[in-house]
């Protein structure tokens, strides 16, 4: 392997993109994972992919667009899930449709070519800037802050949004700022990993860390730590084999999981518990 590649200005831009990526990324999966709402960042992922679109067609930043588009698709979810006897779910499906559906008609109505649309589909993460590391960089410390000064709140709400709200505790609050926050997360990885791929990222490394603790604490480092070996070592197969960033990013993250899933303790007690029940069954 060539390392001189490494002293280029593109590839510290990539590696830096990579760590705060997988970072707010795995942060956010946290939240989705335990809220068990993993349709979150499928629907965050199509309104931003739409807004982006809207901004190429209206010929305006469309990560201005992503971010509105994002931001609107939260405060939707929200007050359809609590006032409209909706499940979150079905909630965040009834955005996804409308966000998907948005999508495909602006690619159809652009009337310049749609590679920049392709590229904020499939995401380019050696083409990113200074300006959008600046931007990966003030959210990741927007999330992390969040999770280290309410994170008493955030346990709380996780365990039973009810109880939290019967003692007194912003559960609403922190349920909004979650989703908001995973629009702007989505929205700052848009150019990097893609408004098609950017779901996997969010989920994979979370989803791995809860097969492997118990803990709160330590599945948001673990999830981190996947995030960001997922977006290293994506990198890396990506230069050597010639291979699309964003691609090979999530590819990475999705082997993680299956290995959390194979050494997964939870894995071998659900496991016993079957057989102790089967046991007992047959008796």
């Amino acid at each position: 392997m060539d390392f001189s590649i490494f002293g280029y200005q593109f590839m510290q831009n990539a590696i830096l993109a990579a760590f705060l990526a997988g970072i707010v990324c795995s942060a956010i999966g946290v939240f989705v994972v335990l809220l068990h709402m993993p349709f979150i960042g499928v629907a965050m992922s199509h309104a931003a992919f739409a807004g982006a679109l809207l901004g190429l067609w209206l010929d305006f930043n469309p990560l201005l667009g992503a971010l509105i588009f994002s931001l609107a698709a939260a405060s939707v979810i929200g007050p359809l899930a609590d006032r409209g006897a909706l499940s979150p779910e079905t909630s965040l499906g009834v955005v996804f449709s409308l966000m998907l559906g948005l999508a495909f008609l602006f690619i159809g109505i652009i009337p310049s070519t749609r590679s920049a649309a392709l590229d904020l589909l499939w995401g380019s993460i050696l083409t990113v800037s200074r300006g959008d590391i600046v931007l990966l960089a003030i959210v990741a410390v927007v999330v992390i802050g969040m999770v280290v000064i309410f994170f008493k709140e955030i346990q709380a709400t996780i365990f039973s949004r009810s109880v939290a709200m019967a003692v007194g505790l912003p559960a609403t609050v922190i349920l909004y700022a979650v989703l908001f926050l995973t629009g702007v997360t989505v929205t700052v990885t848009l150019r990097s990993i893609g408004g098609l791929l950017i779901f996997s990222l969010i989920l994979n490394p979370a989803a791995a860390a809860y097969q492997l603790t118990y803990s709160m604490k330590i599945m948001f480092l673990l999830a981190a730590v996947f995030g960001v070996v997922s977006g290293w070592v994506g990198l890396i197969v990506s230069y050597l084999f010639d291979l699309p960033s964003g691609a090979t990013i999530v590819l990475t993250s999705s082997v993680i999981f299956l290995l959390a899933v194979l050494f997964s303790p939870k894995r071998r007690v659900k496991q016993w518990e079957n057989k102790a029940i089967n046991g007992e069954t047959a008796r």
